[in-house]
């Protein structure tokens, strides 16, 4: 698929913020930020913005429009239910969530338990305040890969996701996109293995997909790592672990380590495959936001994935709503939808690995065109501002 965007990247780009790959890698675990208050000095200047009316929610809606929900719980998740959706939630409270819940915190459990087995008496891998054990050889990599991938499913489906529809788009096929690779050049591309998997961010649930899908290492926060039974779990999946309030000039930083993870990847096929999202945080699924470049740095050539939620009652996008929330109504519903499209392993243009923007760039146009997502310009600080400005209107009623 070599140059096969040429077409698009002649067209008008929309204005994308691109933080280094530490911005990109800290996932937005924080989705409801409550108002800040600071004692300041009144000046008149504060006088008059405070006269100033607020946008109502119709409004954030339309410029935030990435990140509204448009399911039957509305902004938030806090809107008024009809009383058939109250009933069903009644009956689901009392009788799924707690049979999911007991049936996922046992798969999580059951793999913490192969895990501390795989890893006994041996030492993680250990390289500029990264630890994992991802590269074990052997048997211990073959049943953490295979548990690992098994016991991700069956958690998909504890949580509702019985039927999982996957299919393969191929650009160069259907038409929709020009290709202007030669053939004997792209034959013998098709050799070679991705360094890293793209996917949009729309809920918890990606990382679960990715995880039986796949099996490959994430970028997470340093926390994650020595959280109890997860923190095991995530040094075997091989987290690259951020720790951004580290500045020490003796560490490469998770820029070099994941390019370098990514190149690993894309050299020996038994090195374990870097799953990146490069949007920075999660959607409502209808949209696609501006990538950033950390994940295209490396020149390596990448698969895109495509992941939505189809819904009725209860939309899984985790965007304007709490974590706790979220989960909760998630475990309620009794059926819950995801599709998968993957499309074929993307090869960068020279042009595209001397320049990683336009690299992210043609991408995302690609993904947006098959997967039917809206391109947006807004980021994880627009979102950011929108939950404020939601917890400031709710608060007030």
């Amino acid at each position: 698929m070599d140059s096969q965007l040429k077409d698009l990247s002649s067209k008008p780009q929309s204005p994308t913020y691109q933080p280094n790959l530490e911005d990109a890698s800290d996932n937005d675990d924080h989705p409801l930020l409550s108002p800040t208050t600071t004692t300041t000095t009144t000046t008149d200047d504060d006088k008059s913005d405070s006269c100033t009316p607020q946008p109502s929610i119709e409004e954030l809606e339309k410029k935030y429009a990435a990140y509204v929900r448009h399911d039957v719980y509305g902004t938030m998740g806090c809107g008024e239910l009809p009383w058939p959706e109250k009933v069903l939630l009644g009956i689901a409270l009392v009788t799924v969530l707690p049979l999911r819940v007991v049936l996922a915190t046992t798969v999580v459990m059951l793999y913490y338990l192969i895990c501390r087995i795989c890893t006994l008496f041996m030492a993680p891998n250990r390289e500029d305040e990264q630890e994992d054990y991802a590269h074990l050889g052997g048997w211990r990599r073959t049943v953490l890969y295979w548990s690992g991938r098994v016991l991700s499913r069956l958690m998909l489906f504890a949580f509702g996701f019985y039927w999982i529809n996957e299919t393969c788009s191929n650009p160069k096929i259907n038409g929709n996109i020009d290709n202007e690779v030669d053939l004997k050049e792209q034959s013998e591309e098709e050799d070679e293995r991705p360094g890293v998997i793209i996917s949009n961010h729309v809920s918890h649930m990606d990382i679960l997909y990715h995880m039986s899908s796949s099996f490959p290492s994430f970028v997470a926060k340093r926390s994650v790592g020595k959280l109890p039974l997860v923190g095991l779990i995530s040094k075997c999946l091989g987290c690259v672990y951020v720790r951004r309030e580290s500045k020490s000039s003796n560490t490469k930083g998770v820029s070099a380590v994941v390019n370098e993870r990514i190149q690993e990847a894309h050299q020996n096929k038994s090195a374990p495959m870097m799953m990146l999202f490069p949007e920075g945080t999660t959607t409502n699924g209808d949209y696609i936001l501006p990538f950033k470049t950390g994940a295209f740095l490396a020149k390596a050539p990448v698969l895109p994935v495509i992941l939505k939620y189809p819904y009725e009652r209860f939309s899984p996008a985790w965007d304007s709503i709490s974590g706790v929330r979220h989960v909760i109504l998630l475990l309620c519903q009794f059926v819950n939808n995801m599709t998968v499209t993957r499309l074929p392993v993307y090869y960068p243009s020279q042009e595209e690995k001397d320049n990683p923007k336009l690299y992210a760039e043609n991408v995302r146009r690609l993904m947006a065109r098959e997967g039917n997502l809206i391109m947006s310009d807004i980021g994880l600080a627009e979102k950011r501002v929108y939950h404020a400005a939601l917890n400031g209107l709710l608060g007030q009623r």
